[in-house]
């Protein structure tokens, strides 16, 4: 499935994301799930809306530039985030006080030894990662949102699967200071 997928993206059609979307659309559906899961339980974003939310966003940017499909998911867990975080704010989390979004992270990351962040802190702190080290704020961004292993990631990053897991504990440790 992913040499059918590097071939359609490598033919430079037009049309790319409507060939190539029905190959990964389950995937991005249980990507979109699991993101979901660690959200609050009366989220208003359900998985399907939020996997078309991300059709219709990749769609808007015109010509798809994806080589293969770690770079197609990796521009997925970016057009993700920006979809989660534009709806946490739309939905005034920090108006509300006790309306936080909440979401989890496959290994605690938080002081406190819990594993809940709220999204929109998490997006602040990646941000201010990315001023310091683009390349660890990126790492986290496709775990935590791509769903991608390290495997995953060493590969669409052309680095050592040792040094994606150093940069990852790295900037979790970052992460987790930033957000005490």
């Amino acid at each position: 499935m992913s040499s059918e997928i590097t071939r359609i993206l490598e033919s430079g059609q037009p049309d790319l994301l409507e060939k190539v979307m029905p190959l990964v659309y389950e995937e991005l559906r249980a990507l979109a799930s699991s993101q979901l899961r660690r959200e609050r339980s009366d989220h208003t974003l359900q998985p399907t809306a939020l996997v078309h939310e991300l059709y219709v966003k990749l769609s808007g940017q015109g010509r798809m530039n994806a080589r293969n499909r770690g770079h197609l998911m990796a521009t997925a867990a970016t057009c993700m985030r920006q979809i989660l975080v534009d709806h946490a704010r739309r939905k005034g989390t920090r108006k509300r006080g006790n309306d936080w979004r909440r979401i989890t992270l496959d290994t605690p990351i938080s002081p406190s030894g819990g594993n809940e962040i709220d999204l929109l802190d998490l997006h602040e702190a990646m941000d201010a990662l990315g001023g310091i080290d683009p390349r660890r704020a990126r790492i986290v961004e496709l775990r935590i949102f791509g769903g991608m292993t390290n495997d995953e990631i060493a590969d669409y990053l052309d680095l050592s699967r040792t040094s994606v897991t150093k940069e990852w504990r790295f900037a979790r440790a970052w992460l987790s200071r930033a957000l005490a």
